[in-house]
């Protein structure tokens, strides 16, 4: 009888367990980490109130038609700017490159920075911002627009995957200081892809 419910006990447990797992949803990996990064109330930008029923984000699909093979040109002698943020926090960006690139039938182009303190910190030697908005702004997504994280290419191409876009904090909590996207780097499409818009509690 003791190793039947031991048996039980343990089962219960495992499917305790993954039921837990299966509350965290997502298609993708990135999906899944972002949600487990949001789920997490010591890395939360969530506010308490909904980080208490927190499942997960709301996103697109996946869809393939969005991870686009983009030509890289690198801008030289770029003069360092103070990018504006929704605070009176004005961060030192420099525009990296631009990056051309089709979507939705229609050549497109985008500016790509690079945070000037964040490049001194170990892991982020590469790091390159991509913030961008779009006509399902307001609508779907974040009124503010979203962005993209991307590493420094090797040559002259580089891979944009829109399904990777995510929310600035501040589409969650308005603490947050988060840089406003350039009127530069507007899509005239919809990005149907990545993060969409958050619904508060």
């Amino acid at each position: 009888m003791k190793t039947v419910l031991s048996s039980l006990t343990l089962l219960f447990f495992l499917f305790g367990c993954a039921q837990k797992k299966q509350d965290l949803m997502g298609e993708t990996d990135f999906q899944r980490a972002l949600n487990a990064e949001y789920k997490d109330a010591s890395k939360s930008p969530l506010k308490e109130k909904d980080l208490k029923d927190f499942k997960g984000l709301d996103f697109f699909n996946f869809d393939s038609a969005y991870v686009v093979k983009a030509r890289f040109v690198r801008t030289v002698d770029e003069k360092p700017f103070k990018m504006k943020t929704t605070t009176d926090r004005l961060p030192e960006y420099v525009k990296y490159g631009e990056i051309y690139f089709d979507l939705n039938s229609k050549p497109f182009r985008l500016n790509v920075y690079q945070n000037q303190d964040l490049i001194q910190k170990s892991g982020y030697e590469d790091y390159l911002f991509l913030p961008f908005l779009d006509d399902s702004n307001g609508e779907e997504t974040y009124g503010g627009g979203r962005y993209i994280d991307l590493n420094i290419p090797d040559g002259d191409t580089i891979v944009i995957d829109f399904n990777s876009a995510y929310n600035p904090y501040c589409a969650y909590n308005e603490k947050y200081s988060c840089p406003i996207v350039p009127r530069e780097n507007y899509l005239e499409t919809e990005v149907r892809a990545g993060v969409k818009k958050f619904k508060k509690h």
